[in-house]
């Protein structure tokens, strides 16, 4: 199983498309919020999406919970959550909600980071990226309880800037 998980595109449409069309087989595409797209927009169409901070008419929900096989993902902006302060906001929530992958943004900084065997995915920002200066999107991959997960660079998606391996308890529905 395989998500394509971007966040705060801030307008582009060309990048969003790329995006889809460079990985055609993905199972889903996660957007996190801030695209300033209205929820009719051709390149927000693939995607599950959450309002962010930035995303003034509000035509997409502020959390989103998706259910694949023996996992629960649980998708956000992270502003509502404090995010660039701290994750244990968030943690409680995705706790809470019984997931054991969160996607955010927000911040604009790419990371991946396992807390209380819970995988905390930020895949940056395709348009203003903080930390580094490629601009970011990330590839999750799930075989049962393995999860790979790919840093791509939005300029050279043929080689990922970096994969990380992680491995997650699988949750009950």
């Amino acid at each position: 199983m395989k998500f394509i998980i971007v966040s705060d595109s801030h307008g582009l449409t060309k990048e969003l498309e790329k995006v889809v069309n460079a990985f055609p087989d993905a199972d889903g595409y996660i957007h996190c919020g801030d695209s300033e797209l209205n929820s009719d927009h051709p390149a927000i169409l693939p995607y599950t999406t959450v309002n962010g901070n930035c995303d003034w008419n509000g035509t997409f929900p502020d959390e989103q919970t998706v259910y694949k096989d023996s996992h629960r993902l649980f998708i956000t902006h992270g502003h509502l959550y404090n995010v660039k302060t701290t994750l244990l906001n968030l943690h409680y929530k995705a706790q809470e909600k019984g997931a054991n992958i969160v996607c955010f943004g927000h911040s604009h900084l790419v990371g991946a980071e396992m807390i209380d065997g819970i995988l905390f995915l930020n895949p940056g920002s395709l348009r203003l990226p903080r930390g580094r200066k490629e601009r970011t999107f990330m590839m999750l991959e799930i075989e049962g309880n393995q999860l790979v997960v790919s840093i791509i660079n939005v300029e050279q998606m043929e080689q990922p800037i970096e994969k990380i391996s992680f491995t997650v308890s699988t949750v009950n529905r």
